[in-house]
């Protein structure tokens, strides 16, 4: 079976779909990959990194073009889906839109959304959400000792000894626990806050503190993630974490509802009563912001208070990020193809839950 890797052309866009190393076990276990020409160099992976360890090295149309499945990150453009090979198989990281899934079953392509997986212990290896998730949490305190006018650690020196920053974590996934550990290792005192009491622990665990409001609902979906709150708790949670941004130096949001617009938890209101050299670090830009004034790709200043609405995070770490993504692609592979042949079994969770496209029909949208 024959994997093909094309060069990620989205504005911005690091990464690549499988490394050098991956490619290595892939070839091993009897795959054939062809990598477009240049696809790695972005992620600092040259082509004859690719050929040493047994890759093959072609060019954009027979990589997309002769390729049984397709593995890349961004979801592919309209102009070149004439281009994947009718019948063939995509594997890629992008939000099911109704468009491009009409697009790929008019195509005949067997299409896999990374971002679908489902919560399970046999998806693990395979769960890109939290691979990257892992990358932005990180980059985000980066982002935001970069941008504060303050040092995150307390130091004492001859001049006098200087506080450490107060730095608030808004959601305990993924990303907001490594901001959390990040910001801990940089000597901040941090934080935190999440509508899910069962994450508490693992606030507690990286020496963070736990904010806790009370809430008379459940607020978790049996996936384990956070769930829209009803409209009367929502505006109780507002008001708790204003009290608790202004105590705040630096406050990164990273909340999310799957499928949905992120939820608003910082209202204008809430940046107006934050210190004067206050940051935010709005992790949740792409899907509409946890912070009311964000705005996606850009930086502004309101009330002197910094908010960052970075968009795409993991692909500033690409040569990580790209490691971690290729080995959960290389899981996935291997539990969609058995002896040189897509495996396509509807009544596997993984396959029913990821596979948004086949034999011409849109499965899920």
């Amino acid at each position: 079976m024959r994997i093909g890797v094309p060069k990620e052309i989205a504005p911005n866009e690091r990464r690549v779909a499988l490394t050098p190393e991956v490619v290595g076990r892939l070839t091993k276990g009897g795959f054939e990959v062809v990598i477009e020409r240049g696809a790695g160099s972005a992620a600092f992976f040259p082509d004859d990194s690719y050929s040493a360890a047994g890759g093959k090295i072609g060019d954009r149309s027979s990589v997309i073009g002769q390729a049984d499945i397709v593995a890349q990150i961004q979801a592919p453009v309209a102009a070149e889906l004439a281009q994947y090979r009718e019948g063939g198989a995509l594997v890629a990281f992008f939000q099911p839109a109704a468009e491009l899934l009409r697009q790929l079953a008019q195509r005949k392509v067997t299409a896999f959304s990374l971002v679908l997986l489902p919560r399970i212990t046999r998806a693990q290896p395979m769960d890109v959400l939290s691979s990257q998730a892992t990358v932005a949490g990180y980059k985000a305190v980066l982002l935001a000792a970069s941008t504060a006018p303050r040092l995150f650690p307390m130091l004492v020196t001859a001049a006098g000894t200087l506080p450490a920053a107060r730095v608030l974590v808004l959601g305990a996934g993924v990303a907001g626990l490594q901001a959390i550990a990040t910001a801990r290792r940089l000597g901040a005192i941090v934080s935190a806050f999440d509508v899910r009491p069962a994450v508490k622990e693992q606030v507690q665990s990286l020496g963070a503190a736990f904010l806790e409001m009370t809430i008379e609902e459940h607020a978790e979906t049996a996936g384990g993630y956070a769930k829209e709150l009803s409209e009367e708790t929502h505006r109780k949670e507002l008001a708790f974490l204003a009290g608790a941004a202004k105590d705040a130096d630096i406050v990164i949001t990273t909340a999310a509802i799957p499928g949905k617009k992120a939820p608003i938890l910082i209202t204008a209101a809430a940046v107006q009563g934050m210190k004067p050299g206050s940051v935010i670090v709005d992790l949740a830009a792409e899907t509409g912001g946890n912070c009311e004034l964000t705005q996606a790709g850009s930086e502004i200043v309101r009330n002197g208070v910094s908010i960052l609405g970075p968009l795409n995070l993991p692909s500033t770490v690409p040569l990580h990020a790209s490691q971690m993504y290729a080995k959960n692609v290389a899981a996935f592979l291997g539990h969609i193809v058995q002896d040189g042949t897509l495996r396509l079994d509807f009544e596997d969770q993984i396959i029913r839950d990821t596979c948004v496209t086949h034999a011409g029909e849109v499965r899920k949208s």
